[in-house]
């Protein structure tokens, strides 16, 4: 005789309706948002989120008006790369170590001439 196994408890699929699916992508493409973390907080896949998001933005002609309230627009953020701090953290901390038989090692600085960091590792085959 077969065995038999019997699963209860509470249905997984569940149906939201557009006005949820709404209020939960707003909420996870909020400013600031974590999508992981509204996932877990609804209980959900992040890749129904991202399912409902595409299938949203197919669907833009219809929802045009909803949509720029609903999700806002993204954007690159502008990066800044201060020359100063970069030059100050090279000088003091190395980009590379490397330990070598019998306790020595071998520190290469991020200002070092590309030219002298070959000849070092040549060196050590």
């Amino acid at each position: 005789m077969g065995q038999v196994t019997v699963f209860s408890g509470p249905e997984r699929r569940r149906r939201w309706s557009d006005e949820e699916r709404l209020q939960i992508l707003s909420e996870a493409f909020a400013p600031g948002a974590c999508v992981a973390q509204v996932c877990r907080r609804h209980d959900i896949s992040s890749a129904l989120i991202y399912t409902w998001r595409r299938k949203l933005l197919d669907a833009g002609v219809e929802r045009e008006a909803e949509l720029p309230e609903a999700l806002p627009t993204p954007v690159f953020a502008e990066a800044v790369i201060d020359e100063d701090v970069m030059a100050a953290g090279a000088a003091e901390h190395p980009a590379m170590i490397i330990d070598l038989p019998r306790g020595k090692r071998l520190s290469i600085f991020a200002a070092a001439p590309p030219a002298l960091v070959a000849a070092a590792l040549k060196g050590l085959r």
